[in-house]
């Protein structure tokens, strides 16, 4: 589990395509201090498992499933990324809960700078609207936000100068795509009221 706060700004060193998969080589000196084989690390929101560890790079691999249903598959040589360690029993839960499982891809549409932050419009697919909230939580390429305004296809976020200057959102221009995670309390609460609503009425039964 990871918490979106992200740790590092990292680069993707080595890109190997496969037959149904994708190897990625990060460079990251932060995450990969003390990092081992299998240990998870979220790259661009992404939970990745580490399969080789040398000095400040690592390496992951990327099945087909995450690359169809993320943007790592158009990462390439010399892309930056946003990476993140587990968060361990007991730390401080700065951002909210965050799985590292995609839900979708959405598209910067517009950017808005003002003096001290910037506003940024992201496409929302249609079937993820209902758990995108205003002032609830979201997270943009592994970046815990909170939602400024939510609309029937988009929300909008406000950045400020620390998350433009140490994430890839300060880089990302309209038209770019970004991973995104809904919360996951939200679709618990949906599916256990939907459960609800179809149990029988004991009263109705007797």
């Amino acid at each position: 589990m990871f918490t979106g706060i992200v740790e590092e700004l990292g680069e993707i060193t080595a890109v190997e395509n496969l037959p149904d998969a994708s190897r990625f080589r990060l460079r990251g000196p932060v995450v990969t201090e003390g990092a081992k084989h299998g240990d998870s690390i979220a790259v661009n929101g992404v939970c990745l498992t580490v399969v080789e560890h040398e000095g400040d790079e690592f390496t992951a691999d990327v099945m087909a499933e995450t690359l169809n249903r993320s943007s790592l598959g158009a990462l390439a040589v010399g892309s930056r990324v946003n990476l993140e360690r587990p968060t361990s029993v007991g730390a401080r839960l700065g951002g909210h809960i965050v799985q590292g499982h995609v839900d979708s891809v959405g598209t910067v549409l517009e950017r808005k700078p003002s003096e001290n932050w910037e506003i940024v419009k992201v496409s929302l697919p249609a079937d993820l609207a209902r758990y995108v909230v205003e002032k609830g939580s979201i997270t943009v390429d592994g970046v815990s936000l909170t939602v400024v305004d939510a609309g029937p296809d988009h929300f909008t976020i406000s950045l400020i100068p620390t998350t433009l200057a140490l994430t890839t959102l300060g880089i990302k221009q309209p038209g770019d795509p970004v991973n995104l995670e809904v919360d996951i309390i939200a679709k618990y609460v949906e599916r256990l009221l939907g459960d609800r609503a179809q149990v029988p009425d004991q009263e109705a039964t007797r």
